[in-house]
């Protein structure tokens, strides 16, 4: 304890007082996105306690004390002379407006899931099985897309479809597209909307998934040129694909080398593969950072036990990078590849035969 430096424990402290300020925050702010809470004071303007819990028909000494949360927390502001609360345009875009892309409903929500969680995990660390996908605690799998749905909203076709070699006018003219790893269908339908004279099949190993992704899908209306279906992403049977996408799942797989061989099998000769991770350096010193933090958190509690839990358990985890990922193409048989474009918490690879 002689070496001890307290100025530096000091400001250690301070840092776990944040993040524990922050992880204190999370079923708070559930509880303001489910009732409407932070809806109702952006909507209706500033409040006190009493006029916020009268919009919402809740009782008011519970509103009180949420909404004095919820500004110690940063997330509304707080007028200490008129005693009310208010939400700035700014932290609207995280706490209301869903087509923003930093609306983070789904970030509170996977935090949620992956607490719950937690056991399971914890078990795996004792003998590396890992924690089967289905397995998970909670609806792990929907807010997972819940979490994503944001980015995908507005990064999809604005920006990554376009940045591949020729890829947008094929899909324009018409193309077979497989989108795997689909999940609840929220890539697979942004991109049926968008290009209206291809067809679109969505693949996801997890059958709850499929189900939530065929109810999206029969909401609207695209016929039979949009359909989802259960599968392991190397056992696909169909073939002849113009474009394969991934979005943030190939990490996840246990035998991703497997995965890439498999999909230059069922890709057109002139056909592409787009690969979306999360953005990561190659080395882990590079990924010492807010967005690594939280990816490598979050590749610790589900990346890497569903990976462990299948075949091969190769566990590439949510941080591999460019190098690793592009290696693995690489094994496929896959000759050209190359990042596309990237975004603050994706990078993008594009690979050719």
């Amino acid at each position: 304890m002689s070496d001890l430096d307290m100025e530096k424990l000091q400001s250690f402290v301070g840092k776990m007082l944040g993040d524990l300020g922050g992880a204190f925050s999370v079923p708070t702010a559930r509880i303001g996105f489910r009732l409407g809470l932070f809806s109702a004071l952006d909507e209706g303007g500033p409040a006190t306690a009493a006029e916020l819990a009268k919009r919402v028909s809740l009782n008011e000494r519970s509103v009180r004390e949420w909404a004095l949360a919820q500004a110690a927390n940063g997330y509304v502001t707080y007028d200490a002379d008129a005693d009310n609360f208010s939400m700035s345009p700014e932290q609207a875009m995280v706490f209301v407006n869903k087509e923003s892309p930093v609306y983070l409903e789904g970030a509170f929500e996977l935090t949620a899931a992956m607490i719950e969680n937690q056991s399971k995990v914890e078990a795996g660390f004792r003998d590396g099985t890992g924690v089967e996908w289905g397995d998970t605690g909670g609806c792990l799998f929907c807010s997972v897309g819940a979490f994503f749905k944001p980015t995908y909203i507005n990064s999809i076709v604005q920006s990554w479809l376009p940045a591949l070699d020729g890829a947008e006018d094929k899909l324009k003219a018409g193309a077979k597209v497989a989108d795997i790893g689909c999940g609840v269908g929220f890539s697979t339908l942004l991109m049926a909307d968008q290009y209206p004279n291809s067809n679109f099949v969505g693949f996801d190993f997890h059958e709850a998934s499929v189900v939530e992704a065929r109810r999206h899908a029969a909401e609207h209306n695209y016929g039979d040129r949009v359909r989802f279906e259960v599968a392991v992403a190397k056992e696909i049977a169909e073939t002849g694909f113009d474009l394969i996408t991934m979005f943030d799942c190939l990490h996840d797989m246990g035998d991703p080398r497997g995965c890439a061989t498999h999909m230059r099998n069922i890709l057109k000769p002139d056909g592409t593969w787009m690969i979306v991770e999360p953005v990561a350096g190659d080395q882990p010193q590079q990924n010492m950072n807010p967005v690594g933090r939280l990816y490598y958190n979050g590749s610790t509690m589900i990346c890497v036990p569903t990976s462990q839990a299948q075949d091969v358990g190769e566990a590439l985890g949510a941080q591999a990078g460019e190098k690793a990922v592009s290696e693995v193409v690489a094994h496929g048989g896959f000759t050209n590849i190359r990042r596309a474009t990237e975004g603050p918490f994706n990078m993008v690879l594009e690979a050719r035969p």
